[in-house]
C-alpha cells in the first residue's frame, strides 16, 4: 500500500493529520517510541500496545551492525523479527555521525564509520542506507544526513547542508520500495535562512514527508524555540513534518502548536530507566524516600497497568533493590503518558480547543518540564 497523509484539521498552526502505511494507519500528532536495536528496551510488543504506542523507530547504523540488515531481510523483515504488527519507521544513520563523530571520516561520497562494537570500518553512503532500510522493510524510510553540532561553524553547516541536498538526491534515485516513503530530513542548525534554503530544495524533489533534523544537538531550549516555528513554516503544508529527537513533554506541546505532526525520543524509556516518571503534575523521583510508604498510584487517572496495579511503595522498593522490573513498569508508563498526551492533543485539535489546552498545560507545567 503507498503512504498518503491526509491534512484533517488545523486549529492556527496545529496540525490533526492521519497517514496510512502498508502495516496500518498512523493518527498525528504522534510520538513514536525509540526502538534501536530492534526493541524499546524493557517492553515487549504486547505493553507498548498497552501503552498506546502507535509507531516504533528503528536504526539503520546499529542494526546493520547488528544482527546485520540482510539477516533481519532473511527472517522476515523488521516487523515480523521483532514481533510488532504496526508501523516502524528507520532512522538513516544522519544522527550517528553527530554522536559517533569521534569514529568517523565523512566526505560527499559516504559517511566512514569505525564500529563501537568491534573497530571494523562501516562505509554508510546514500545509496547503502537506502539498501540496508529496504532490508529492514520499514514504512518509513529517512534519507542519509549530516546532522552537525549546534557549535559548529556557520562555514561548515553550509557545507553540511549541500551534503544534505546532495545525499537526498541520491537517495531517491536510489530508492525502489513502492510500499515504503523516504522522508527527507531538513539541517541548517538555528540558521533559519539555511533552513530554508534547504526546505526549498528538498521541497523540489517532492519527497512524501519532511523532517526537521539538527535540533537537540547542543543548542538551548530558548534557541531551538526561536528556530521551531519559522522550520516548520518553511515546510510543504500538504506534507508530514517530523521533528527528530525531541523531546520533552513541553517540548511536544510548543511544537505542535508551530506546526509539527511527528517525533520521537528516548526520553520516556531512559527516565523510567532512571527511575522518573511523567505525570500531568510534574516529574516523580521515585528513590526519593517520601515514596517509601505511599500506596497510591504513580498517577490515579492514569490506565496503564503500571497506575492500575502497583503502588509508589512498590516501584520505590523495585528501584531500591535494584530489581529489572521498576524500569520496565515506570517506561511503561512513561510512553503511556506521552500517548495521553498526543492523544489530548488530537482531541484538542479536533474540538477547536487546542489553544486553552495549550495555555492549560503551559499554566500547570510552568518550568517543570523545560
Amino acid at each position: 500500500m503507498p503512504f498518503r497523509f491526509e491534512l484533517l484539521q488545523t486549529e492556527k498552526k496545529a496540525r490533526r493529520g492521519r497517514f496510512h502505511t502498508a502495516h496500518g494507519v498512523v493518527e498525528t500528532p504522534v510520538f513514536m517510541a525509540v526502538g534501536t536495536q530492534a526493541t524499546v528496551k524493557g517492553l515487549t510488543p504486547d505493553q507498548l500496545d498497552a501503552a498506546g504506542v502507535q509507531m516504533l523507530l528503528g536504526n539503520t547504523y546499529h542494526l546493520t551492525l547488528r544482527p546485520g540488515d540482510e539477516v533481519i531481510a532473511q527472517l522476515g523483515g523488521l516487523h515480523r523479527f521483532m514481533g510488532w504488527r504496526r508501523p516502524i519507521l528507520t532512522d538513516s544513520g544522519g544522527f550517528q555521525i553527530y554522536s559517533l563523530a569521534a569514529n568517523l571520516k565523512i566526505d560527499d561520497h559516504a559517511a566512514v564509520f569505525r564500529s563501537h562494537l568491534d573497530g571494523d570500518l562501516l562505509e554508510l553512503t546514500p545509496e547503502k542506507a537506502i539498501r540496508i532500510q529496504e532490508n529492514l522493510g520499514s514504512d518509513i524510510a529517512m534519507c542519509l544526513d549530516e546532522c552537525p553540532p549546534f557549535d559548529t561553524p556557520a562555514e561548515y553547516r553550509a557545507v553540511a547542508v549541500n551534503r544534505t541536498l546532495l545525499w537526498a538526491e541520491r537517495c531517491q534515485a536510489a530508492h525502489r520500495a513502492a510500499d515504503q516513503a523516504l522522508f527527507a530530513i531538513v539541517q541548517g542548525g538555528t540558521d533559519i535562512a539555511l533552513r530554508t534554503r534547504c526546505a526549498e530544495a528538498l521541497a523540489k524533489l517532492n519527497f512524501p514527508g519532511y523532517a526537521l533534523g539538527g535540533f537537540s544537538v547542543g543548542e538551548t531550549p530558548q534557541q531551538m524555540a526561536a528556530a521551531l516555528e519559522p522550520s516548520a513554516d518553511a515546510l510543504p503544508a500538504d506534507k508530514p513534518r517530523y521533528l527528530m529527537g525531541v523531546g520533552k513533554p513541553l517540548d511536544l506541546l510548543l511544537a505542535v502548536a508551530r506546526g509539527i505532526d511527528m517525533f520521537d525520543c528516548v526520553m520516556p524509556t531512559r527516565n523510567g530507566r532512571n527511575a522518573t516518571a511523567f505525570t500531568g503534575t510534574g516529574q516523580v523521583k521515585l528513590r526519593n524516600a517520601c515514596h517509601k510508604r505511599d500506596s497510591g498510584p504513580l498517577e490515579s487517572d492514569c490506565p496503564c497497568p503500571t497506575c492500575t496495579q502497583f503502588s509508589r511503595a512498590y516501584l520505590h522498593h523495585l528501584f531500591l533493590a535494584e530489581e529489572m522490573l521498576g524500569p520496565t513498569l515506570v517506561s511503561l508508563h512513561n510512553l503511556a503518558f506521552y500517548n495521553r498526551l498526543m492523544a489530548d492533543i488530537r482531541r484538542a485539535i479536533e474540538e477547536q480547543r487546542f489553544g486553552q489546552f495549550y495555555a492549560d498545560r503551559l499554566a500547570r507545567w510552568g518550568g517543570e518540564f523545560l
